[in-house]
């Protein structure tokens, strides 16, 4: 990508707080990197959708994460020191009522600051009838929401967390085309709705982190530079996959997620 071209969408990203439509993948590279999902659903025997740090088990997770052109834009934000946090597919199934409540990522996570971006990237298309995310453009500036806690199961949020005050006619769709990404901040109010189409809605979503942060829940959480330094060492490191998928893969992507979930799954 174009510097000037990435400045500006940098410009763009601290004006509304996302930006989307961004190419990374052709379809070829898409057909691909969704068979080594749809593959190792097959091999495990359970659909990924929601496991956490798949970038330590599948390369082909990790190689879509720290891919030059996506990296590079969360540079154009975070600066030149990047910590790859998560990797997690998120996916709705054809037909599905899952949906996701407006909400901002950074609520439950415990850091103890906001140099964080979220990216999404699709392996099929996002759409409002697919259930592609909407978006309250400048809500980033708003800081931190309210947000109630509930036990709605085709919530795909842990914790059914709901900001109420949402006017949903201020929302605009981050809809898709496969192989393209979004970013947006950590603050930005966001929701999905369930997918009515034909095919499964599938999602990649990154987290990436500068070093200066500090998890405030546990001393035990986990991320990997791959850009820059670390001058703080705040994280445990994480390794990235090496193969395709390893014999354990499954024990590992349990205990990861179980992790993870324990950190960042509950209130502070």
């Amino acid at each position: 990508m174009d510097a000037a071209i990435a400045k500006s969408l940098a410009r763009e990203y601290w004006a509304n707080g996302f930006i989307d439509g961004i190419s990374l993948l052709n379809a070829d590279e898409v057909a691909q990197h969704r068979g080594h999902l749809e593959k190792a659903e097959r091999v495990l025997g359970h659909s990924l959708h929601y496991v956490n740090k798949v970038h330590t088990v599948l390369r082909s997770a990790y190689e879509l994460a720290t891919a030059p052109t996506l990296v590079n834009q969360v540079e154009e934000i975070l600066g030149p020191d990047i910590l790859l946090y998560d990797v997690t597919y998120i996916i709705k199934e054809p037909g599905s009522p899952k949906f996701v409540s407006f909400h901002q990522d950074l609520t439950y996570w415990g850091f103890d600051g906001t140099e964080q971006v979220s990216a999404w990237l699709a392996l099929s298309p996002a759409t409002p009838e697919s259930g592609c995310m909407r978006m309250i453009p400048g809500s980033h500036q708003q800081g931190l929401k309210e947000q109630v806690i509930g036990e709605d199961p085709d919530n795909v949020l842990h914790l059914s967390q709901t900001i109420e005050d949402v006017n949903e006619d201020d929302a605009v769709f981050s809809t898709l085309k496969p192989g393209e990404f979004s970013l947006h901040h950590g603050w930005t109010i966001h929701s999905s709705g369930p997918n009515c189409s034909p095919d499964r809605r599938i999602g990649l979503n990154i987290q990436y982190i500068s070093p200066r942060l500090k998890q405030t829940k546990s001393d035990s959480d986990s991320a990997m530079l791959i850009r820059g330094n670390d001058p703080f060492g705040h994280f445990i490191d994480d390794t990235p996959a090496t193969e395709w998928l390893p014999e354990n893969a499954k024990a590992l992507l349990r205990e990861r997620t179980e992790a993870k979930s324990a950190i960042t799954g509950t209130p502070n």
